[in-house]
């Protein structure tokens, strides 16, 4: 089963947003949908891209901070890897990482994973609103972070804690507004506990 058939990002110019998705690498991921629904702070969720190595993680960064993103959190070492985030010039935020340290070839320009974290409120509440709509628990870590099951090569869904995630990414928790994000999938038609707009894949249309 795969939760996400479609990920919108609802933006006021499609047709910049599409030059900086195209030069970032992810134009193929993503539909755009114009909008002007006022947005304020924190929207409330992250992009996550999971790849291969830093040299892999540098290369998304720079080619999104060469088409006009800003740099949240630069790129770095952790205890559990290496990377960074940066924020879209449509208000989109990016993670990029890997859970290599060093680099075991040049780097490739694959995306291993693409993640969609949601912050929720009541990541237990959030949880069982999707499990009710049909989707399945891959890995659950009590009331901090679900992830459900998707085929590879697919879009994954996650729930973080809206606060933790904020903190995870740089950014101030405070958030008010339009999410500025539509999901079409499995879901159907719904808004989850958080707000976030689930679409049916027809209704999910591409700018």
């Amino acid at each position: 089963m795969n939760p996400i058939d479609s990920l919108t990002l609802e933006v006021a110019d499609p047709r910049a947003a599409k030059r900086f998705y195209t030069a970032f690498g992810v134009g193929s991921r993503v539909r755009l949908r114009a909008s002007g629904a006022p947005s304020a702070g924190f929207r409330g969720f992250a992009v996550s891209l999971t790849v291969s190595q830093p040299a892999d993680v540098n290369g998304f960064l720079g080619a999104a901070l060469d088409a006009g993103a800003t740099s949240l959190k630069p790129a770095s070492k952790s205890f559990w890897g290496f990377g960074g985030v940066v924020q879209a010039p449509d208000g989109t935020i990016w993670k990029v990482a890997t859970s290599a340290r060093k680099d075991s070839a040049r780097a490739t320009g694959r995306i291993d994973r693409l993640v969609v974290l949601l912050g929720a409120a009541d990541v237990a509440e959030s949880r069982q609103f999707y499990v009710e709509h049909g989707l399945t628990v891959a890995r659950s870590f009590g009331r901090k972070y679900v992830e459900f099951e998707a085929p590879a090569d697919s879009v994954t869904l996650a729930l973080y804690g809206r606060r933790a995630l904020a903190k995870d990414l740089g950014v101030f928790v405070e958030g008010a507004g339009s999410h500025r994000l539509v999901l079409g999938g499995v879901a159907g038609s719904c808004t989850d506990p958080d707000g976030f707009a689930w679409e049916t894949v027809s209704m999910a249309a591409a700018s």
